[in-house]
Parts: structure tokens; sequence; C-alpha cells
């Protein structure tokens, strides 16, 4: 007697039950993170995958298996950028995966001040430069939504490396360079001729927890803690950014919702002028900018 091949399963009820996988794992979009699994195994877009839904498409036995193992992981909160291998970024599609920070919504807003500020000098190709680009997430933003721009970019960490490599080549923008080089040695050849220094550097404290754990068991430490107060880079920054930039030079900076005051005294202490704390969208303090003297 010949088996019957596994019967399809409805999208729908596939959707439903990794939905109430992810909800009692507590993962905080349980509904967005099942759709974009699915998507990923089916090999469609979101809006795809919904309109599948209500149709009442049905998947395959493997499909469905497949979905099922992603959902599992997610559950184990494994971030969902690692299942995927992509996030988002402004326009950009960035790769991601273990042993690069993945890059955040609210980072978004730090790439914004940033742009705003290059667009903003006078000058036929001003330059930027973008320390611990991770992702090469806020620098190829640079590059590609200020095609003018000279964009030079520094990653120490081979990991993180890769991945940035990785990205310039997919986005390839020409104006945009990547260095294998320490944040406090990069680029000697510019110093005095920066227009813009951004950075979204590791600022968590070395006796702080994340709250997350996708952040806590998956981000690689070296791009999150920043000594004791986690300050230890923003330091190095203000000295690197007095070497790099031009008068009137623009320093832009990510942090912790509550280290603003710390950061603005750190910078005015050492000189900087017209320190300014920005929120992100959610009303939280994120960035830190500053105007070389």
């Amino acid at each position: 007697m010949a088996h019957e091949p596994p019967a399809d399963l409805p999208l729908a009820s596939v959707l439903r039950d990794a939905v109430e996988i992810l909800s009692r794992a507590g993962v905080p979009d349980p509904d967005v993170d099942a759709v974009l699994l699915a998507a990923h195994v089916l090999g469609g877009g979101r809006g795809e995958v919904e309109a599948a839904r209500l149709r009442g498409d049905a998947v395959t036995r493997e499909q469905a298996d497949a979905f099922a193992d992603l959902v599992r992981r997610r559950a184990s909160r494994e971030p969902l950028q690692h299942l995927t291998g992509v996030a988002p970024f402004r326009h950009l599609e960035l790769k991601v995966g273990p042993g690069v920070f993945v890059p955040r919504p609210e980072t978004e807003i730090v790439a914004q001040l940033a742009i705003d500020a290059l667009r903003a000098v006078a000058s036929d190709e001003p330059i930027a430069v973008d320390l611990g680009t991770g992702t090469g997430a806020i620098a190829l933003a640079l590059a590609t939504e200020v095609p003018y721009a000279r964009v030079y970019a520094a990653e120490n960490s081979v990991d993180a490396f890769v991945w940035a490599k990785e990205n310039f080549s997919l986005v390839g923008a020409e104006n945009a360079r990547l260095a294998f080089i320490d944040l406090e040695h990069a680029f000697p050849e510019l110093d005095g001729t920066v227009s813009v220094l951004v950075s979204n550097p590791p600022y968590v404290p070395d006796d702080a927890i994340p709250r997350d754990p996708e952040v806590r068991f998956f981000d690689p430490p070296a791009a999150l803690y920043g000594g004791a107060d986690g300050l230890d880079v923003v330091r190095v920054l203000s000295e690197v950014g007095l070497r790099l930039l031009h008068p009137g030079g623009s320093l832009v900076i990510e942090h912790g919702e509550w280290q603003g005051e710390p950061i603005r005294e750190l910078l005015a202490a050492a000189g900087w002028r017209a320190t300014a704390t920005h929120q992100d969208l959610t009303m939280r303090d994120r960035a830190t900018t500053a105007v070389r003297p």
C-alpha cells in the first residue's frame, strides 16, 4: 500500500500556532516576527504572506517544518535578524549575523542627525567618518543619502569587519571606504578635514545587564560595554573628534537614555561647543551632538 504524501497545512493556522509560541516566550512583537519568518521560508515579502493568509493558502509540510524550526529558535530569543540574515536600516537591507551588532531602528535617528549635518556643509565634497561602523549601517546610509560626500568607516573587530565588508560590497557606494583600524588611530591622513564624525560606540556600563535576551546573549560584548560608566569610548571619541574635524565640524554620538547630561559635560570640559542631546522616536535621549571649536 502506497504512503500518502504529507498533507499541506493552512498557513493561517501555522501562523496562529507560531504567534502563540512566541507570545509565551515573551517575544515583543510575536505577530510581526511570525509573518517575517514565514516570509523568509516562503521566499516572499511580508505583504505576500498576509495576502496568502487572507486567501486561505496552504504551506507544504516541508515548509511548515522549516518554519517551526525558526519559530523554536526565535522563542529561545535568538535575534530575528540572525534567523533571516538581514536587518533593515533606513532604505538599506543589511546582511547581519553572529559577531556583529544588529542595527536598531533608534540608530536611524542618529544617522539622520549626521546626514543633516553633512548636507548643511558648504562644500562640493564634504567628508564624513563613521567610527566603529559594525555592519556599516550609518556609513552606508550617509554614502547613499549624501552621494556627493566622501565617507570613511573604521571597524576593529574581525567578526564585525567581515559583515561590514560584505555590506559595502553589496551596496556598492563608490564614495564609501572601509578600513580595518582601531577608532583611536583611524584616518590620520584626514586630520583637520572632516566635516561630520559619527559613532554608535559601546556605551553600556560594565556592570549593567541589558534588558533584552537578544542583546544580552547574542550581541558581541565589545559592541556593548564601555567601561565602568559606559563612557570610556566616548572619551576617546572626544579626543579623536578634535583631531579629525575641522573647526565648525559636527560630532554625533549615540548613547543610552541616561547618558546625555554626562556626555554634554564631558564634551564641554574638552572644549566642544553647542552640545545638545536629541531624542529618538520613543522620546528617549539617544544622541548628543557638538561642534568642534
